[in-house]
């Protein structure tokens, strides 16, 4: 049984260590109740709470924490390397974008030209409408070039041309080369358009083709990537273009190009401003040389997309000679598979080349797999 001096000395090491960590408990408590009471009031008149709590600790002589952002509502965190770029706003108004300028715009540019990143860098695509026009019809049927082949083995005596036939156009383009964000591109296009007697059984005709235009290109491609407001500037090539009929003696239509466009476009509405200059020739072998009276030196598109169907007009001419021709199309929704409703109305010169200097309405109707956005 311990001792009566051991039970006190026990008691009273017990009793020590209560009051000195009642000592350390309300130390804080005592060195903010010494506080002069003008501190106290200068700190309860700091109106932002991390500096006010900062306050009362020195009062205190709590040390302050570290420092940390302000309270308020979490700000999710972004991926820097997919975010896009800010955009640098020149002193013109026009704003460049630095990051990729085609993924994810919906841009019809970027689609018909495969500015994506993503797309692959040797790309085929279709080029101009793809159509099949079951009835073609005009309003002044051109005979006179095919005049003096009837009855020398081109075509039978008693032939006549239908002002009704049959038209289609092929084209595709196919991408040589591109950089890697695809801003730069070089292309290999090729269209063809043929007008197609197919209802013709006068004499010996056999419903012949009347005429079949071929045209080769090469093209480079840019995407600018400048805006003006909601207006983009989303296109830029450079082309050389030869066009012929593939004929010869006095029906052979052919000449070559150099041909520059902008495209620009503001949500469903697109502008393709075209410019060309056509490379001479001599007169020994020009078959037309007055083809650019009548084509122009340029041409205007436009194009108009509502609720899947696509409106667009052309018009092109040469102010000099006061000639020149018009294009409406609608093109419809889908109507079996990818094949959409297709109506076309021309007037004026150079539907074909044949016809380049002869002047006639035509309106088709038929399908296409496209318009040429």
């Amino acid at each position: 049984m311990p001792s009566l001096q051991s039970w006190r000395m026990t008691a009273f090491s017990t009793w020590a260590a209560a009051l000195a960590g009642a000592a350390l408990m309300t130390t804080p408590v005592l060195a903010l109740a010494q506080a002069a009471p003008a501190a106290l009031a200068e700190c309860a008149a700091i109106s932002t709470d991390s500096a006010r709590l900062a306050c009362y600790d020195r009062l205190s002589g709590r040390a302050a924490p570290p420092p940390s952002s302000p309270a308020g509502p979490a700000t999710p965190k972004t991926d820097t390397a997919a975010a896009p770029a800010a955009t640098a706003a020149p002193a013109d108004g026009t704003t460049s974008s630095v990051a990729s300028p085609a993924g994810g715009s919906g841009s019809m540019y970027d689609k018909a030209w495969s500015f994506d990143p993503a797309t692959p860098r040797y790309d085929i695509s279709l080029y101009a409408p793809n159509y099949f026009l079951a009835g073609r019809y005009t309003t002044r049927l051109n005979t006179a070039p095919f005049d003096p082949l009837v009855g020398g083995g081109v075509l039978a005596p008693g032939t006549d041309l239908d002002a009704t036939e049959a038209a289609f156009q092929l084209g595709f383009k196919f991408r040589l080369w591109a950089t890697d964000d695809r801003r730069w591109g070089a292309w290999a296009a090729y269209t063809q358009q043929s007008q197609w007697q197919l209802y013709n059984d006068s004499g010996n005709a056999s419903r012949p083709f009347r005429e079949t235009n071929y045209m080769p290109e090469l093209i480079l491609s840019y995407k600018p990537a400048l805006q003006w407001g909601e207006l983009q500037w989303n296109l830029f090539t450079v082309a050389f273009n030869h066009q012929s009929n593939g004929r010869s003696d006095k029906i052979s239509r052919s000449w070559n190009r150099l041909i520059a466009s902008v495209g620009v476009e503001q949500g469903d509405v697109a502008l393709l401003g075209r410019l060309w200059w056509r490379l001479p020739e001599s007169s020994d072998s020009d078959d037309n040389p007055t083809i650019s009276d009548y084509y122009g030196w340029g041409d205007l598109s436009a194009i108009y997309k509502w609720r899947g169907q696509s409106f667009s007009a052309t018009i092109r001419g040469n102010p000099s000679t006061g000639k020149g021709a018009g294009q409406l199309s609608w093109t419809t929704q889908p109507l079996l598979g990818p094949l959409r409703g297709y109506v076309k109305v021309f007037s004026g010169y150079g539907e074909t080349l044949i016809d380049y200097n002869w002047r006639q309405t035509t309106f088709g109707v038929g399908v296409t797999l496209n318009d040429w956005l």
